[in-house]
């Protein structure tokens, strides 16, 4: 029977491992896609569009049968909200920002995570748990720290995207795990929904939408391979957070900073200083002693969305 159970669970576990050595990857094409002169916002709005028309079309059955104007479709139209402004933050980030470094600043969701729990799902924090958030906490300050202005907060456009991206994931999870009325697949919807249209709202604003004649065929060709493996991410993490452990997903998953360090310096020509090496070290320990300690509560819809 254990035999059983180890290789029952080996091919969730590839998926997860699949997942992060791509999220890991995906900066770059979105980085030459930006430097092609598609602004991120606008990367995100075709991507997504992308994401959700596959997902419209493989759901459809669950989306007419779903009764989604429900006592909870407030908390669904939030997750679409907030999702989007998470998806947005994160992409300006990844272009704009040093990939490690905001990589590790959205991996700050562990704390958000326990403040917005405790705010919308009163959930209570144990001692372990506070100083878990608090090893978060010194690792974000060491890394952020700033000689100059002594004040330890983000300095970069980059920094401030992943910051906010970290904390609007962090608050979508949260009201995933509050509403439990939508199945996976209708939140996943609303998800690629809330990522498109905020998206779409954002490129008049933070730039000017290219002219469709102008993108050329290679460009088009990145853009649909990116919506692919948008879509197929989704659906390979969250297969793979059904059947494994939080506590050992979340492992796992942190695999994606060591594919990114090493992509970084390979083709961005990126390094880490050592305030990142040590305030990186609290941050990722900081997410791997809160699943430690509360593996269900960190069994939400990770990663659906980014």
């Amino acid at each position: 029977m254990l035999h059983t159970n180890q290789r029952s669970v080996r091919l969730p576990i590839a998926a997860l491992i699949f997942g992060a050595f791509i999220w890991g990857l995906v900066w770059y094409p979105i980085r030459e896609l930006e430097q092609a002169g598609i602004n991120g916002v606008v990367v995100t709005t075709f991507t997504y569009l992308i994401a959700l028309v596959l997902g419209v079309v493989l759901f459809y059955k669950n989306i007419r049968n779903a009764n989604i104007f429900n006592e909870n479709a407030h908390l669904l139209f939030w997750i679409c909200f907030f999702a989007g402004w998470a998806n947005v933050a994160y992409i300006l980030a990844i272009i704009h920002g040093e990939i490690v470094r905001v990589l590790l600043l959205f991996y700050l969701a562990p704390l958000w995570t326990a403040v917005f729990a405790r705010i919308l799902l009163n959930e209570q924090l144990s001692t372990q748990g506070f100083a878990v958030m608090a090893l978060s906490v010194v690792g974000a300050i060491v890394m952020l720290w700033q000689p100059e202005t002594l004040v330890p907060l983000p300095d970069s456009y980059g920094d401030w995207m992943g910051l906010l991206g970290g904390m609007m994931y962090a608050l979508v999870n949260v009201l995933i795990r509050k509403d439990q009325s939508h199945s996976i697949q209708i939140k996943s919807i609303a998800i690629w929904l809330g990522a498109t249209v905020i998206g779409f709202g954002c490129s008049f604003i933070l730039a000017l939408p290219p002219v469709i004649s102008e993108i050329n065929l290679q460009s088009w060709m990145v853009l649909l391979s990116v919506g692919i493996l948008m879509f197929v991410l989704s659906i390979v993490v969250q297969y793979g957070l059904t059947y494994v452990p939080a506590n050992r997903a979340i492992i796992v998953l942190m695999f994606e900073l060591v594919v990114a360090a090493i992509a970084s310096y390979v083709l961005a020509g990126e390094t880490l200083t050592w305030k990142e090496i040590v305030g990186g070290s609290m941050i990722v320990s900081s997410g791997l002693f809160s699943a430690k300690l509360n593996p269900a509560s960190s069994q939400g819809v990770a990663k659906p969305y980014r």
